[in-house]
């Protein structure tokens, strides 16, 4: 009886009619990875883009009209011969049917959300190419993020050492509103926006500034998250996430994570979800606690209850958040010993969660993805935190789940979040 009060609840709180979702289902593209091949799903037909099998370690990206898909290709040798691996990226549009590589050798590429150009970095250059040809736009770059309008960038540099001790990890803004093709001087743009501390500090831990990565806007462009890092190994174990409101003026410590788990905002409300507690996983399934925080009113909510640890979680709403939530256990060198996730429907300042996912023994249910314009929750279905799976999906309550995809690794969705 209770199952069906709250599937009643979840329907409440999300309910288009499901001949709408099923005419969206049919619209939605995914992108994936797949045996060494990139696929497309369109509807019920799945099609094989690349004809060579190659090593994808980063999911594909659609441009924001879904038009073409950027993605990253490992390969052998690089044109200065100092690395034995290089990483290529490659435009793939859809409609031509015509692959374009666009750089020999870079990373963390990223679609404008206004228009199809790409950004790229190249041993700390940041670079947007217009499919044509690349062009030099800030120097010194650790990580970035668009601004929303596509008018630039906000983009951190990494504290150094020096011999009195490490400099500080600087936000800069990084504006291209006059046009990327015909910068003078690789540091007019660039303004410094906001001064990391040395030292962040959240209750008895305290880490070393070096890297601010994750960046990322709130929905209402209000406020900026973002993770800080100490040194490699460290931030195996602890790291900081914070946020900045967009003029540059409030900062705060919010919480320690792992550098496995981004937080992120709410479809509407400024209100932050993220998975809280230092250790990395092989170091138990433990400390791993779902929070949501609201920085106008500093008010944090814990919504993991006692023995449970979380693996990963998808907002549905403002109110409401899928996670895939284990027992709390010791780490096993033996996979089949460790603890399998399902996936739990959650609701903000209530007591009230309910499991909507059963999988088969030394099966679990993993990185949960809800798509609001069809109103589906998707995860991946695997036997292990880092093997390839099932990709399912479901309605938000768990009811008419079905295999989507089989045999998938890294995808996108397309509309995407």
């Amino acid at each position: 009886m209770k199952r069906i009060v709250l599937a009643l609840m979840i329907f409440c709180l999300i309910s288009p009619t499901s001949m709408h979702a099923e005419t969206a289902i049919s619209k939605m593209k995914i992108t994936f990875s797949r045996d060494g091949y990139l696929w497309i799903k369109e509807g019920e037909t799945e099609r094989r883009i690349t004809e060579q099998k190659a090593l994808y370690n980063y999911p594909p990206q659609w441009s924001f009209d879904g038009k073409m898909i950027l993605y990253q290709k490992e390969v052998v040798g690089n044109i200065n011969g100092n690395k034995k691996t290089s990483n290529e990226l490659w435009v793939y549009d859809i409609d031509k049917k015509k692959h374009q590589k666009i750089f020999h050798d870079g990373y963390n590429p990223k679609w404008s959300p206004t228009e199809n150009i790409v950004a790229f970095n190249d041993t700390g250059v940041l670079n947007i190419s217009d499919l044509t040809a690349f062009y030099n736009i800030a120097l010194g770059v650790d990580d970035y993020q668009w601004q929303p309008n596509g008018k630039g960038f906000i983009a951190s540099s990494s504290a150094s050492i020096r011999p009195d001790g490490w400099t500080h990890a600087i936000l800069y803004t990084i504006s291209i509103a006059d046009g990327y093709r015909n910068i003078q001087g690789l540091t007019k743009n660039a303004k410094k926006f906001f001064v990391i501390p040395k030292e962040l500090v959240k209750g008895d831990v305290k880490i070393l500034s070096i890297n601010a990565e994750s960046l990322t806007y709130s929905t209402n462009q209000q406020w900026i998250s973002f993770i800080v890092s100490p040194t490699a190994s460290w931030s195996m174990d602890s790291n900081m996430i914070c946020i900045l409101s967009a003029d540059g003026k409030q900062f705060e410590v919010i919480d320690e994570t792992i550098n496995m788990f981004t937080p992120k905002w709410a479809f509407k409300n400024s209100i932050l979800g993220y998975i809280a507690g230092g250790g990395r996983i092989v170091f138990g399934f433990k400390n791993k606690d779902l929070k949501v925080t609201e920085p106008k009113t500093q008010q944090t909510e814990t919504l993991t209850p006692k023995n449970y640890a979380e693996l990963g979680f998808s907002w549905v709403n403002d109110t409401s958040l899928i996670v895939s939530r284990v027992p709390e256990s010791e780490w096993s060198n033996d996979p089949d010993k460790r603890p399998k996730p399902a996936l739990y429907f959650v609701t903000l300042h209530s007591q009230k969660q309910v499991r909507i996912t059963s999988p088969p023994q030394k099966e679990g249910d993993y990185e949960p993805i809800f798509l609001p314009s069809i109103n589906k929750i998707t995860w991946l279905r695997k036997k292990d935190l880092s093997l390839k799976g099932d990709l399912w999906i479901a309605d938000p309550d768990g009811n008419n789940l079905e295999v989507w995809v089989e045999n998938i690794e890294l995808y996108a969705f397309y509309p995407s979040l």
